[in-house]
C-alpha cells in the first residue's frame, strides 16, 4: 500500500458532509464543518483535518456529541456575550461564536463571545484568521482534556490549551495568524511525526521512565508532554482554563476528562475576541504600519530569512490546490472504520 494518497479539496470537502449528513446532521452545520477540517489539511495540519473525522462521527452516534444543536445566548451585553453550545460539532459552534464576536465589535469596538458546552475545535487558527479576513484582529482560545505535564507533575495535569491570534493585512494578502499550544508540540502534531516515521526534538516529551526522548511513540505511550518555556507555557495554560473553565462556570480540564476520554473534549469551553482596527486607529493607516514593520524585518539582516506566523500554510494551500493534498495511508484506513472511503485522484 502507498503511504499517501492526493485527494482534490473540493473531493475532500465533499467526502466530509457527505459522512456528516449520512450522521444525521443537519445541511449548514455540515457545511462548517466539512470546510474547517478540510481546511486544516489544506493549509498542512494532518493532525487537525480529516484524520478527525472518525472520532466525531463516532460521538456524534453515541451521543457525546450533538448532531443538530440547539444554540443559546444565555447570557449577553452590548459588546459580549455567552453561548450555550449544546455540545454540537464544535468547528460549527465555534463559527458562530467568533461571528458573534465579530458582529459586537462592529458596533461596540470590541467583541467578546464565551461558548460554552463545546466540543473540539479543530484548529484554532480556523476562528482568528475569519476574524481578521473579516478586518479585525482576531483572539480565541480553549480548554482541553489535560495532557500536559505541570510544576514537575508526573502526569498530565493541564491541557495544552491553545491561543490563535490573527492580524489582518492589506488587500489581497493573507493574515498573519499565530496558533500556538501551550506544550512544546500539540499531541496531533506529535501523532504526525510517529505515522510519517520521524523523530521528534527530544525537548517535546518524556518517555515513561520520565527521561526525554525524541521517540513519539514512547513520548505519546508516557502521557508525558512538556509546556514550551517551562514555567511560562504552564502559567499561560492555567490562565487560559481560568479564562475559559471559569469564566463560563463551566468544566475544567479534568472534568472534561472525567466525563469522556475520547478526546473530543464535549463540555469544553472557549472564549473568542474581536477588535475592530477602526475604533482604535484609522484602518489604513494600520495596514501600512503592519507592512512598515514586515518590511523593516525583511532587510533587518542580510542573509535572514523570516517567516511570518502562518505563512508556510499559506504557501502550503498554493501548492496542496496545484497538487492535491496529501492523506496518509494511516489515516485512510482509520476512515474506513466508519465507512469513508477516499479514492485518489
Amino acid at each position: 500500500m502507498a503511504k499517501e494518497y492526493r485527494i482534490q479539496h473540493a473531493q475532500l470537502v465533499g467526502i466530509i458532509t457527505k459522512s456528516l449528513a449520512e450522521a444525521d446532521v443537519p445541511a449548514p452545520v455540515c457545511a462548517v464543518e466539512a470546510e474547517v477540517m478540510a481546511e486544516a489539511d489544506l493549509l498542512g495540519v494532518p493532525s487537525h483535518g480529516v484524520r478527525m473525522l472518525p472520532g466525531l462521527v463516532r460521538g456524534i452516534r453515541d451521543g457525546r456529541v450533538t448532531a443538530k444543536p440547539q444554540i443559546k445566548i444565555i447570557r449577553e451585553r452590548p459588546a459580549s456575550c455567552v453561548l450555550d453550545g449544546d455540545n454540537g460539532p464544535g468547528r460549527f459552534i465555534s463559527v458562530q461564536a467568533m461571528r458573534q464576536a465579530v458582529e459586537r465589535a462592529q458596533h461596540s469596538g470590541i467583541g467578546a463571545c464565551l461558548a460554552t458546552r463545546v466540543s473540539h475545535w479543530g484548529r484554532a487558527h480556523a476562528y482568528a484568521c475569519r476574524a481578521a479576513q473579516a478586518g479585525m484582529i482576531g483572539i480565541c482560545t480553549t480548554n482541553a482534556i489535560p495532557n500536559m505535564l505541570a510544576w514537575g507533575s508526573t502526569r498530565p495535569l493541564l491541557g495544552n490549551n491553545p491561543l490563535a491570534i490573527a492580524v489582518p493585512r492589506g488587500r489581497g494578502q493573507e493574515p498573519i495568524v499565530l496558533d500556538m499550544a501551550m506544550s512544546q508540540a500539540a499531541v496531533g502534531k506529535i501523532g504526525t511525526f510517529l505515522r510519517e516515521g520521524k523523530k521528534v526534538p527530544a525537548n517535546w516529551g518524556l518517555d515513561a521512565d520520565g527521561k526525554p526522548s525524541d521517540d513519539p511513540a514512547a513520548i505519546l505511550a508516557g502521557k508525558k508532554i512538556l509546556p514550551f518555556g517551562d514555567h511560562k507555557g504552564v502559567g499561560l495554560a492555567l490562565i487560559m482554563e481560568l479564562l475559559t473553565g471559569a469564566l463560563s462556570g463551566g468544566m475544567f480540564s479534568h472534568e472534561i476528562a472525567q466525563a469522556d476520554t475520547s478526546g473530543l473534549d464535549s463540555g469544553s469551553s472557549k472564549l473568542f475576541l474581536a477588535l475592530d482596527i477602526s475604533a482604535f486607529v484609522d484602518a489604513e493607516r494600520f495596514g501600512q504600519r503592519v507592512e512598515d514593520w514586515i518590511a523593516w524585518l525583511h532587510q533587518a539582516e542580510p542573509g535572514l530569512t523570516i517567516t511570518l506566523p502562518g505563512e508556510r500554510g499559506w504557501q502550503t494551500r498554493e501548492r496542496h490546490l496545484a497538487e492535491g493534498i496529501s492523506i496518509h495511508a494511516e489515516i485512510i484506513a482509520q476512515l474506513e472504520t466508519i465507512g469513508v472511503r477516499l479514492e485518489p485522484r
